[in-house]
């Protein structure tokens, strides 16, 4: 039976080629595009890459000032085909074929890049046979099972990824080009506005006032040095926080020269530590991000291990591993780079395995499923297969025994409490390295007699919430239900690139702060996780049937519309506050040879540097470094005059942007 095979890319049908095959495939090129075929010719395997028909609106459309917001709600999007190469060759490779297998990714993104490569072959597929192959890694074991076992293309899943593009492009073009043309900000320099970029920019926002307003509160502590026969070790005040200095001061005026404390109570327990539960995405990206990662390079990666056949498919929702998953032969295989932490599951593991809260059908949790050799990886590659190797080790192996002991001691009449923490087992923390623990010891006995070495009264402040980072804010997408496993790292990434955000502690920029106060004045609802959410959910009700792709997008095209026009009875004052906004956020002082302001632009190249206001009247300009972020924190030059920016490209450094300075000369 001749048979074409429709992969999501060429890596992937490079290596389902060579397992059907066993080995036996033969490499070929159509139209440029790669494509691999075996048994004779009976079977052809491509890749497309990704998404081979893209939405947009009618050229007519695109006039960004003819054109009004609100009448690009109700514009039914065209398809095109955004790779005639891939199409020609998929219609030339599918001529006298019997059945077209599509073996893309299985998720709706997946199901939907395999209906559109169907669609392209729409007019000659009536008396071919369609098959669907279900895998969640590329394995042998895995690829045969599922080329075995073929199930139909769920046309429901697919649709509601296509539903997912129509309202994302319908509410990010609008959305866009309103507030674009509110300020003002038009060409290269245009505001982006989306439906789920949008409140999970309103989070950091809402974290930032958070932040700036916080007003500390002063309170104190009353800490103690202490000698047992043990050693050191310290207690503080059974009051804990003393908010009113004055009390503070009174029992510290009474224990300060205190030299003896006693022991009136102690206790001592054994405590069991669970090791963590299976990843899915959101805590793969979250553990990466740790390491120093970003979410959108640590999704690449384990996209390439994925494809490499090192691990299982990186997007999922599950963290409970299936029953048939071969678990005793995967540590097997381990074994060869992790012998000692395999060894410790196989001797000496738990009965089963962790789990997680979350269980899906379509994939296992992110494990390995395949030996990896050191050298054949770089080293970001080596990190991100550890991480997965140790995680899917941990949980199969023993709790952690740790003895965890309190007491209660006496000085002079006052109580301190002193508390102790000692790893008895270590178990799997052992396996998974990056949890670490601070050992404090506590040995003691009732009625003890302590040596006081120090008697400090510590005055401290509360302190606001802590700033974003990349994984604390995929978590925190992830609870108010903001886009999904396979589009969060996507949409952060484009905060950055967009330069609403900046930082690894993200922190908004004045446009990404002026963006949303405009749009929560106007029209808060699109700044909500509410609605997203709500539009999620109807997206899932596509996939599982119970609405159609017209419902939910003219529900979708509803709220957008409520929103528009809001937004249009606002207007001026929206586009007054990001003005004023982008003044601030590109102004880099005020020029030496004339007074004007210095401003951060763009060249017709796209090329930033920095003029002056005042031009053409005065032509002063300064180039700026390409790449990462500049910011003009207030300084001038000693020698020329010019501003002092601070650059942040993988570190953080000052200079003079004269090229001519002396300062900048002498460095030379």
């Amino acid at each position: 039976m001749k048979t074409l095979v429709i992969c999501e890319k060429d890596m992937a049908a490079r290596r389902i080629a060579y397992i059907l095959s066993n080995g036996k495939v033969s490499n070929a090129r159509l139209n440029g595009i790669p494509y691999y075929t075996f048994n004779d010719g009976e079977w052809k395997v491509i890749g497309l890459r990704g998404h081979i028909i893209k939405l947009d609106y009618p050229r007519e459309y695109n006039r960004w000032n003819g054109i009004a917001p609100l009448k690009l709600v109700d514009i039914e999007p065209v398809k095109k085909i955004s790779n005639r190469n891939i199409a020609d060759a998929i219609k030339k490779l599918a001529e006298g074929a019997d059945r077209v297998i599509v073996a893309t990714d299985y998720d709706r993104e997946g199901e939907l890049i395999g209906v559109e490569g169907l669609e392209i072959l729409n007019k000659g597929l009536k008396k071919i046979d369609i098959g669907r192959a279900k895998f969640s890694s590329l394995i042998p074991h895995e690829i045969s099972r599922a080329f075995g076992n073929l199930s139909d293309v769920d046309y429901n899943l697919a649709q509601s990824a296509e539903a997912r593009q129509i309202i994302d492009l319908a509410w990010g073009a609008a959305l866009t080009r309103f507030i674009s043309l509110a300020s003002n900000q038009l060409g290269k320099d245009f505001l982006s506005v989306g439906r789920v970029q949008t409140p999970t920019l309103a989070l950091i926002v809402k974290r930032e006032k958070e932040i700036q307003d916080f007003v500390p509160t002063p309170y104190w502590k009353i800490m103690a040095d202490m000698i047992s026969e043990e050693g050191k070790f310290s207690a503080v005040h059974a009051h804990g926080k003393f908010l009113e200095k004055e009390k503070a001061d009174e029992i510290y005026n009474k224990v300060k020269d205190a030299k003896k404390g006693r022991v009136t109570s102690y206790e001592r327990k054994r405590k069991e530590e669970y090791p963590p539960s299976p990843f899915d995405t959101t805590t793969l990206l979250r553990e990466a991000s740790r390491l120093g990662f970003t979410a959108a390079s640590a999704m690449k990666i384990a996209e390439s291990l994925y494809m490499r056949g090192l691990i299982s498919y990186p997007r999922t929702d599950n963290t409970v591993y299936p029953p048939g998953l071969q678990i005793k032969t995967i540590v097997g295989k381990l074994a060869d780079v992790f012998p000692k932490e395999a060894k410790q599951v196989m001797e000496n593991g738990r009965a089963s395995p962790t789990k997680g809260k979350k269980i899906s059908q379509d994939h296992p949790p992110i494990h390995p499923v395949d030996v990896a050799a050191k050298e054949k990886l770089d080293s970001r590659e080596w990190k991100i297969y550890e991480l997965v190797v140790r995680r899917f080790l941990a949980t199969l192996a023993k709790n952690a025994v740790a003895e965890v002991s309190k007491a209660e001691i006496d000085v002079k009449g006052e109580k301190f409490v002193a508390e102790g923490y000692e790893t008895i087992e270590k178990n799997w923390k052992d396996i998974y390295t990056y949890i670490k623990t601070k050992e404090q010891p506590l040995r003691l006995r009732e009625g003890e007699e302590v040596d006081i070495e120090a008697m400090k009264k510590i005055k401290k402040e509360t302190k606001p919430p802590d700033r974003y980072s990349q994984g604390t804010l995929l978590a925190e997408m992830e609870k108010n239900n903001l886009g999904t496993k396979s589009t969060r790292h996507e949409i952060i990434e484009k905060l950055y690139y967009r330069n609403y955000i900046k930082g690894k502690r993200i922190v908004p920029t004045p446009a990404g702060i002026a963006v949303t106060e405009a749009l929560e004045r106007s029209a808060e609802r699109i700044t909500k996780p509410d609605m997203t959410a709500e539009l999620e959910k109807e997206m899932n009700e596509i996939a599982e049937g119970r609405k159609t792709l017209e419902e939910v997008v003219n529900d979708s095209r509803r709220l957008l519309r409520e929103a528009i026009e809001l937004l249009e009875k606002r207007k001026e004052e929206v586009g007054r506050v990001i003005k004023d906004a982008m003044f601030k956020q590109n102004f880099a002082g005020k020029c030496p040879k004339c007074g004007g302001d210095l401003v951060i632009m763009k060249s017709r190249k796209g090329k930033r540097f920095i003029g002056c206001s005042n031009f053409p009247k005065c032509s002063n300009s300064y180039p700026l470094p390409q790449r990462g972020s500049v910011i003009f924190e207030g300084e001038y030059c000693q020698y020329c005059g010019a501003p002092i920016m601070t650059v942040i490209y993988k570190r953080k450094w000052k200079k003079c942007v004269n090229p001519e300075c002396p300062s900048n000369k002498e460095k030379k």
